[in-house]
C-alpha cells in the first residue's frame, strides 16, 4: 500500500514539474528570438527616434546573421524622409578588421533638412553574391531636426489650384525651403524645385508642371544673367502652351529671387531655340 502511495506521489510531482516547466516556457517564449531573424547589426549612434541633424555621425557593429565585412566595409545606409525621398547615402566603413565575425563600423551623412520631421535610416548589408536571398535590411526611425545651423531659406515656385484659371499658366506661387548654407545657393534652390511639392504642400493645392527626375547639367550666373542647362527629361512628353509657360515661370521665378539674377536663359542639352515648344 505504501508503494502505491509513493508511486502516486512521484507521479504527481512529475506532472507538477512538467506543467510548471511548460508554463515557464510559454510565458517566456516570446522573449526568445530565433537565431535566423536576429538583425545581426547593432547601431550605437544614433538611437531609435533620436533627433538628428547634418552632419550625422553613425556608429555600430555587425555580428553575423548575414551581416559581415567585405573589402573594408559592411554595407550602406541611406536617410529617407517620411515621403520616401532619399536625403543622403553612404558606405558603412569598417573600423576594425573586416574579416572578423564582429566588425565595428562608422560613417557620416551630410544632408539638407526637409520640411518634414519624421525620417528613417535604412541599413543594407554587404552582399557580394548579388543573390536576393542574402539581402538583409535594418530600419531605424529618427527625428530630423529642421533647424540646421548654417541653413538658409530659399523660395521655390509652384502652380496652385487656388489660382484663377485665367492666370493659372503664368502665375506661380512661392513656398519656403531650407537648404544648407552654400555658395551655390541658386543651384540648391533649383534642386529643391525639381523635387516637387511635399505631401503637405500638395494638400494645400500646390503642384508642379515640371517632369520628375529632371537633372541640372550646368548653371552659371554672369553679369546678372543666369544660364541653366537641363537634360532632355525637362521637355519629354511636354505639350501645350499653358504647361510650357508654367515650366518656364517656375524655373525663372525661382532664380529671380536672387539679387545677382536679373534674367534667365533656359537650355536643354545646350539648345535654347527649339525647346519647350507648345
Amino acid at each position: 500500500m505504501k508503494k502505491v502511495f509513493l508511486l502516486v506521489a512521484v507521479a504527481i510531482i512529475i506532472v507538477a514539474l512538467t506543467v510548471g516547466a511548460f508554463v515557464f516556457w510559454w510565458q517566456n517564449k516570446t522573449e526568445i528570438l530565433p537565431e535566423e531573424i536576429k538583425p545581426g547589426i547593432e547601431v550605437f549612434l544614433p538611437k531609435i527616434n533620436e533627433e538628428i541633424s547634418s552632419p550625422l555621425e553613425i556608429k555600430g557593429t555587425v555580428n553575423g546573421n548575414g551581416w559581415f565585412g567585405f573589402e573594408g566595409q559592411v554595407g550602406t545606409v541611406k536617410l529617407l524622409d517620411s515621403e520616401g525621398n532619399e536625403l543622403a547615402v553612404n558606405y558603412l566603413k569598417a573600423t576594425t578588421d573586416w574579416m572578423q565575425p564582429f566588425v565595428r563600423f562608422e560613417t557620416t551623412l551630410d544632408f539638407v533638412s526637409p520640411n518634414i520631421n519624421e525620417g528613417t535610416l535604412v541599413f543594407n548589408n554587404e552582399n557580394p553574391s548579388g543573390l536576393p536571398q542574402y539581402n538583409r535590411q535594418f530600419i531605424l526611425p529618427v527625428k530630423i531636426n529642421k533647424t540646421v545651423e548654417g541653413a538658409v531659406q530659399v523660395k521655390v515656385y509652384f502652380n496652385n489650384n487656388s489660382t484663377d484659371s485665367q492666370y493659372a499658366c503664368k502665375e506661380v506661387l512661392p513656398v519656403d525651403r531650407g537648404v544648407s548654407e552654400t555658395k551655390a545657393v541658386a543651384r540648391a534652390a533649383l534642386e529643391e524645385l525639381l523635387q516637387g511639392p511635399t505631401r503637405q504642400e500638395i494638400l494645400e493645392g500646390y503642384f508642379t508642371s515640371i517632369n520628375p527626375n529632371v537633372k541640372i547639367q550646368k548653371l552659371t550666373i554672369e553679369n546678372t544673367v543666369a544660364k541653366v542647362d537641363f537634360d532632355i527629361t525637362l521637355e519629354k512628353n511636354v505639350g501645350g502652351s499653358c504647361r510650357v509657360t508654367a515650366i518656364r515661370n517656375q524655373i525663372t521665378q525661382t532664380l529671380l529671387q536672387f539679387n545677382t539674377v536679373k534674367s534667365v536663359v533656359i537650355s536643354i542639352n545646350g539648345r535654347t531655340e527649339d525647346i519647350l515648344q507648345p
